[in-house]
């Protein structure tokens, strides 16, 4: 199995996403699967940091889409994308129309926090890495449950671009509202803060980057993933594949 480079989410204990690049050497031989059938939207390769956000808009304007299905060895789980983040959700139904996450995997787990997914260096669908801008809204925080785009941090990218594939889910914690006020960068809402008592998530992350969908069913396998063996480097000892279809 080949390793891709990985936008990755932070530990608890580190402010920051990083980013890595690791390689594991292929078990078996793959076959290169029939290229998909041809599927309207903009041409990947011709999507880049200056024109993502004109193309998608568009896109989502002339394909919306509000659901979708993650599919995985270890069960499904139902998405609702938000419609107040139209680039995000565009993108993400994009790509998953053309295939793109059909081709990866869950990269990098850390339990009791979040697992990530969505990259890979064995894709036979050539697109370019372009970046999002991003659409961080109060309304929409790091929750149990709650899908967002990971990004390099730091001064390389002081305007918090996105990643255009590279999304985590959130695991999270149960915490007290003081504990949930103290980790977040932001003033929390009285929702939000007994929704982290409640349901739990990272506090820590609010703010920082673009929450734009979240899992309405299959909370359950967030938990079977995260608890999968993973190696030194977070990635599951088993690879967890990744299947998404378009619901509606």
């Amino acid at each position: 199995m080949i390793r891709f480079r990985s936008f990755l989410f932070p530990l608890l204990a580190t402010p920051l996403l990083l980013a890595a690049c690791n390689q594991r050497t292929p078990e078996t031989t793959a076959t290169t699967p029939a290229p998909p059938p041809e599927v309207p939207g903009p041409d990947l390769m011709a999507l880049a940091d200056s024109n993502a956000a004109q193309l998608l808009l568009a896109y989502g304007r002339q394909y919306p889409g509000q659901e979708v299905l993650l599919q995985t060895r270890l069960g499904d789980m139902r998405i609702h994308l938000y419609d107040d983040t139209p680039i995000h959700s565009a993108n993400f139904l994009l790509l998953s129309r053309k295939g793109v996450f059909n081709e990866s995997v869950f990269n990098r787990v850390v339990q009791g926090f979040a697992i990530q997914g969505g990259g890979s260096e064995r894709r036979t669908i050539a697109m370019r890495s372009y970046r999002l801008p991003p659409e961080i809204r109060p309304q929409h925080f790091h929750k149990r449950g709650a899908l967002a785009m990971a990004r390099y941090d730091g001064e390389m990218n002081p305007g918090k671009l996105s990643s255009n594939n590279d999304f985590y889910i959130v695991q999270g914690e149960k915490m007290s509202a003081a504990q949930a006020q103290a980790s977040a960068p932001r003033p929390l809402t009285p929702e939000q803060t007994r929704t982290y008592e409640t349901l739990g998530g990272t506090p820590g992350l609010d703010g920082q980057y673009t929450v734009f969908g979240e899992v309405v069913e299959g909370l359950d396998v967030i938990d079977k993933i995260a608890n999968e063996p993973v190696g030194m480097d977070k990635w599951p000892v088993t690879d967890v594949g990744i299947k998404v279809k378009v619901l509606k």
